[in-house]
This record gives C-alpha cells, structure tokens and sequence, in this order.
C-alpha cells in the first residue's frame, strides 16, 4: 500500500491494520524459518507497511497535540 492509502484511515483503522501487517509477519517469518516462503521480498514490504502506518499514526498524534 502507499502512504497516501493509509493516511485516508482513521486511527482505529490504522491500529486494526497494524495488528493485521505484525500477524502477517509473523506467519511469514515462521513460513521462512520453515523453508516454505516463496517470495522473501514479502517480509520487506509488510516491513515497509508497518513502518508506513507508524509513521501516519505518528502524524495523527502530533496534529491532535498541536
């Protein structure tokens, strides 16, 4: 997904999404610890989405503070 994806939720959306990236990455951690993931770049870019809906939550935060 892209930022913009992401900025256009809301906070309980962006938590609900989050819960869903750290599940998926943890089902394909176990799937490479297992030798059975076919596509390693898919941990990258659940990475990146974690990383992406910290950040919009991160922005939330500071424009409901200011």
């Amino acid at each position: 997904m892209k930022a913009i994806e992401f900025r256009n939720m809301t906070a309980d959306e962006l938590n609900v999404r989050m819960g869903e990236l750290k599940g998926e990455l943890f089902n394909l951690r176990f799937q490479n610890a297992t030798n059975q993931l076919d596509n390693p770049m898919k941990i990258v870019e659940v990475r990146r989405n974690i990383a992406r809906v910290k950040t919009v939550q991160r922005e939330l935060e500071l424009r409901k503070n200011a």
